[in-house]
């Protein structure tokens, strides 16, 4: 066997095991990953408390470069015996392999820069393809279209309600001045937003009788306005629901409408393909 096509077995069953869930060992290398991920984003968080910073935080360092060099060394892989580099590396897990192992390099040059590396989280949406949960990422696909096609709807609602915000500021300004704290109307903007979201934090609040009748007004517009977003998103969640049940036809009878997870047509009994 000459020394080329040793290579190419060898980027096959590096391949076959770093890319691939089918085989055991493949199975094996993603859940241990898994697991290494979650472990160096613990360290990440636990960096950041300060009595185990000061009591462990050489430790810390160490494991945390010992998994970035694990992680450096698993994306050289990954580009080694893929079977398309310049894919790979423009693909969404490839930007997250890459941005999973920068920070660690830039702390070097820039301090603190090792915070990013919680990016790594990002790392678990493997977790979809080790435990075979592919068709649950048709939901969040589905989400994501509904979200898209309301997003006309949705900004005509927030530029109708930042217009509204403004008008109700400039009048508070007016009304209860810079001695009852809306120094501003930027200042009051913020008080504007925060009454309107119901959040409420009490750091402004009106003092005359006419101010605090604008400011239950406002209370009252936010309780009415606060459901029309969900409600244009659940809409289109709806249409996309109606749309992949007409698309699942049974291969017997041609009925469509069947729910996603329908497994035979509730007319002639057969079996349905697998929802797309």
């Amino acid at each position: 066997m000459t020394k080329e096509s040793e290579d190419s077995v060898l980027r096959l069953k590096l391949r076959t095991i770093i890319f691939g869930t089918d085989t055991p060992a493949g199975r094996w290398f993603d859940i241990v990953l898994i697991i290494c991920i979650i472990l160096s984003v613990a360290l990440v968080l636990l960096q950041t408390v300060s009595h185990v910073q000061q009591q462990y935080g050489q430790q810390i360092m160490l494991l945390e470069w010992m998994f970035t060099i694990l992680f450096t060394i698993e994306y050289i892989l990954r580009l080694y015996c893929s079977a398309s580099r310049w894919q790979y590396v423009r693909s969404f897990y490839g930007v997250v392999d890459l941005l999973s192992i920068l920070p660690s390099f830039l702390e070097l040059l820039f301090p603190g820069a090792h915070m990013a590396l919680v990016i790594r989280v990002l790392r678990l949406f493997r977790v979809f393809r080790v435990l075979k949960l592919i068709r649950y990422l048709s939901e969040g696909n589905m989400l994501l279209r509904a979200m898209m096609l309301s997003s006309r709807k949705i900004f005509v609602f927030f530029f109708s309600i930042s217009l509204l915000v403004m008008v109700l500021s400039a009048i508070m300004y007016v009304v209860e001045g810079p001695h009852n704290g809306f120094t501003s109307i930027p200042q009051s903007m913020y008080w504007t937003i925060v009454t309107i979201t119901t959040v409420g934090y009490g750091d402004i609040t009106p003092h005359t009788a006419l101010g605090q009748a604008i400011a239950a007004f406002t209370m009252l517009v936010g309780y009415s306005i606060i459901a029309i977003p969900s409600g244009i998103v659940t809409a289109e969640i709806h249409q996309q629901i109606v749309q992949r049940r007409d698309l699942r036809r049974c291969p017997n009878c041609l009925k469509t409408g069947h729910d996603p997870q329908a497994l035979y047509c509730n007319r002639c009994g057969s079996e349905l393909p697998e929802d797309i």
